[in-house]
């Protein structure tokens, strides 16, 4: 269901493609993230995502007035998770408050994988 934004002139409809594509792009800016990691693993291999697919391992859902973020993220050997998460966190829901004016709920982090 994609963002929608009521206003006095009418009403905002915001696509799941372009909400995903935008949190994909500001989870990749993010120090510590290797990519972003398709949202179905079979049989445990992770597949990482080029540039122009950023929006496959992104979930966009929505709650009422409010979106949810799930990220499938795979990230750098040696860094501490907790604080790339809270990063990522951070930038996605700033982001998309910003250049879209929906408001976020919640931002899930889904680890896929560690790489060197």
């Amino acid at each position: 269901m994609p963002g929608k934004m009521r206003t006095d002139f009418g009403e905002i409809n915001i696509s799941d493609d372009v909400l995903a594509s935008l949190a994909g792009l500001a989870t990749t800016e993010c120090y510590g993230i290797v990519g972003m990691a398709s949202k179905s693993a079979k049989d445990g291999i992770v597949e990482l995502l080029k540039r122009e697919n950023l929006s496959k391992g992104v979930k966009v859902s929505s709650d009422g007035e409010e979106i949810i973020i799930d990220l499938y993220i795979i990230v750098e050997f040696g860094t501490k998770i907790s604080v790339i998460a809270d990063n990522i966190i951070s930038k996605v829901k700033y982001t998309l408050e910003n250049l879209t004016g929906l408001k976020v709920k919640k931002v899930n982090i889904n680890v896929q994988g560690v790489r060197v």
